[in-house]
């Protein structure tokens, strides 16, 4: 059996103090910080939206989204635009890491499960636990069930917005 069929590429990145990885089949593209342009009556983990070549994308502050702190920025914020499944069509959204480390390769037979308690993460994210050797783990997301409720228009749940404003809003989150 080729050895290569069970690796799989995964960039790293970090929130606070934690190591987060994704799949690189999802990474569109990680680009510095930029400005974000705030958007009425989102959550409070969608910061806005960016023009990336022509097209609006909402970013998401994985941070806040992942129960911690909202990112501080720094020289090393960056946006990771991210390709996501939700309800069967996919969307670029972009998400504000603290850092981007690197690439790794997994091979699958190394990827545990998450742990079932002790962790103040929703586990429901997490795809697994990447060891890279050495009880060194990294998270590994699964990006589809994060921002599955931000890029939806459940977003808008005020019965006082009329069509106009969610459209808008919709239009903004495709």
């Amino acid at each position: 059996m080729n050895e290569a069929a069970n690796m799989t590429q995964y960039l790293t990145f970090t929130l606070e103090k934690d190591e987060f990885a994704l799949e690189v089949v999802r990474v569109r593209e990680v680009m510095d910080y930029t400005h974000i342009t705030k958007v009425p009556r989102m959550p409070e983990h969608l910061c806005g939206v960016i023009n990336l070549r022509g097209n609006v994308v909402s970013v998401v502050d994985l941070r806040l989204k992942l129960g911690m702190e909202a990112v501080r920025k720094s020289e090393n914020t960056c946006i990771v635009v991210v390709e996501v499944r939700i309800d069967g069509e996919m969307l670029q959204v972009g998400i504000l890491a603290d850092s981007v480390q690197e690439v790794i390769d997994l091979d699958d037979e190394h990827i545990s499960p998450p742990p079932r308690i002790g962790t103040k993460l929703n586990t429901h994210f997490i795809r697994g636990m990447g060891n890279r050797g050495a009880d060194d783990f990294v998270i590994i997301l699964d990006m589809d069930k994060v921002l599955a409720d931000s890029c939806t228009g459940a977003v808008m749940s005020s019965d006082d917005v009329s069509a106009e404003e969610h459209q808008n809003v919709t239009l903004l989150q495709k």
